[in-house]
């Protein structure tokens, strides 16, 4: 028997030390080639190191949260024949047990929340179970434990069927559906006393957006501007199109009539479609329209980019935006489809409240946000009728963006969307 040691990667673009996000293994694992290992967190993307050989795990070398260096020692495995050790690759020893804190970045965005309102049931009698020692934290996204809090779930007594035993939904589910067949718990327990606490370590995809975030309030001159929007003629453009072309074309959202818009009122002010190098005290206006469409998945918030929107149709940006969102909820967007926009878009759909106050993405001088649809009456031409109403909340930077300014600009958007045929004549 051998040692192999897989060293950290050179992930390319010049980066020379990556954070170490998650263990998928621990120390006595048997692991197969191509089987995931380890994720890592750079600049700009999480990135999985997959294991080149089969063998079994004998040591770890870093844990999560740790920043490694390019080429220091990531794992070593034992393999049948010499292996590839070296003395210098020795790792130092580490803990034979390893938790995992982090959800993996392939995990899909979840879409079965838990209604806030019911009660929690009894977590007793309940089944399939798995015995975990009491610290010992299952493999679960975020979603997962929240659903699994509302119900009532300690989530160290559940099977996960998912990868490396990762609870799903459908485990919940399955826990849930084998107690019904018990006698219930008294209803008290619904309303016992809890203590418990949860301690989650801020490390990979959630430290780069915390940083992000920090970094863009301390560095540029915020200011929102809220409009009230109509979009009753946009709402009723959308469904006929759907239901004319949905089927040959694929359904639309309002995301693309919004990308639209950007692009049409942009030519009239060029200033937001911009990126500040606050360093070099430089504006760079770019012709190009590359939307970033902010994205929620388990880790957070990310932001894939649709190139070139002023070049695109309506079921060219919405098969674009799905495309991306898609990969981003999957942890399969590439580096390159998370860097590069020029102004952002940012939407909480049905949940978007009436006002928010979004944060720019520098580099970027604009941000538009899209709040949720609703019915109201509303006074027009003397008569009160029944419209749907929706607020864009956005922020700009004072630094480079006049407040009289932003206002034109979102109001030459209320202008285009409150009139959609405006969208198509040149």
């Amino acid at each position: 028997m051998g040692t192999h040691v897989i060293k950290m990667p050179d992930i390319g673009e010049g980066i020379a030390e990556v954070e170490l996000s998650q263990w998928h293994v621990k120390v006595g694992d048997l692991v197969v080639e191509d089987q995931v290992l380890a994720d890592v967190m750079t600049d700009k993307a999480m990135v999985d190191i997959p294991s080149p050989v089969h063998g079994k795990v004998i040591a770890l070398g870093g844990q999560p949260g740790e920043v490694m260096a390019v080429g220091s020692v990531l794992i070593s495995i034992e393999v049948e024949g010499a292996g590839n050790l070296k003395e210098s690759d020795k790792p130092a020893p580490v803990a034979a047990k390893e938790t995992p804190v982090a959800p993996k970045v392939e995990a899909v965005v979840e879409s079965k929340p838990a209604a806030a309102a019911a009660p929690r049931p009894a977590p007793v009698c309940q089944g399939p179970m798995v015995a975990r020692e009491a610290d010992e934290r299952p493999l679960a996204s975020p979603a997962v434990r929240k659903h699994a809090l509302d119900l009532g779930i300690q989530l160290r007594l559940v099977r996960g069927t998912g990868p490396a035993g990762r609870v799903l939904h459908e485990d919940l589910e399955a826990y849930l559906a084998q107690g019904q067949s018990n006698a219930s718990a008294p209803l008290a327990a619904a309303y016992a006393q809890r203590n418990d606490e949860e301690q989650i370590q801020v490390i990979g995809m959630r430290r780069k957006i915390a940083q992000r975030m920090q970094d863009a309030t301390q560095r540029a001159a915020h200011f929102s501007y809220v409009e009230e929007i109509d979009v009753t003629a946009i709402e009723e453009l959308r469904a006929h199109l759907n239901e004319k072309h949905g089927a040959s074309r694929g359904k639309l959202t309002l995301l693309p009539f919004l990308v639209r818009a950007l692009v049409v009122a942009l030519r009239d002010f060029p200033q937001m479609n911009a990126r500040y190098d606050d360093e070099a005290q430089v504006i760079t206006r770019l012709g190009a329209v590359h939307v970033g469409v902010a994205t929620q998945s388990d880790v957070g918030l990310m932001v894939p980019v649709v190139r070139h929107a002023e070049a695109r149709s309506l079921w060219d940006s919405a098969a674009e935006i799905s495309r991306l969102a898609n990969a981003a909820r999957n942890g399969k967007a590439s580096r390159d489809e998370l860097s590069g926009s020029t102004i952002t878009l940012t939407s909480l759909g049905a949940l978007g409240g009436i006002v928010s106050t979004p944060v720019l993405n520098l580099p970027e001088v604009a941000i538009v946000g899209v709040n949720k649809i609703v019915e109201r009456p509303m006074v027009v031409k003397g008569q009160v009728v029944i419209r749907k109403m929706m607020n864009l909340s956005s922020s700009f930077d004072h630094r480079v963006v006049d407040g009289m300014d932003a206002a034109l600009f979102i109001q030459a958007i209320r202008g285009l969307l409150e009139q959609p045929a405006t969208l198509f004549v040149e």
